[in-house]
This record gives structure tokens, C-alpha cells and sequence, in this order.
């Protein structure tokens, strides 16, 4: 379970390379990934 969320964390590009320099911000995006994966879960 956990290497398939990885798995589809890496889809995300932003998330693949970190381009943020403030941690705030990388943790911002990795949360919305998480609920753009988790609607997409829903929606199925």
C-alpha cells in the first residue's frame, strides 16, 4: 500500500523535484496531492 502511494505520488512533478526551498510549501503541495489522489479514488 505504501509503495503504490508513493508510486502515484511521482506522478506529480513538483513533488518529484523539489523546487521549494520553504518546507511549508513542499508539505502544501504534498497535501494536495494527497486529496487530488483521494478524490480520484472516491470519484471511481
Amino acid at each position: 500500500m505504501v509503495e503504490r502511494t508513493v508510486a502515484l505520488l511521482h506522478w506529480f512533478r513538483r513533488l518529484r523535484i523539489r523546487w521549494e526551498i520553504r518546507d511549508d510549501i513542499h508539505e502544501a503541495f504534498m497535501s494536495l496531492a494527497c486529496s487530488i489522489i483521494c478524490y480520484r479514488r472516491l470519484i471511481k
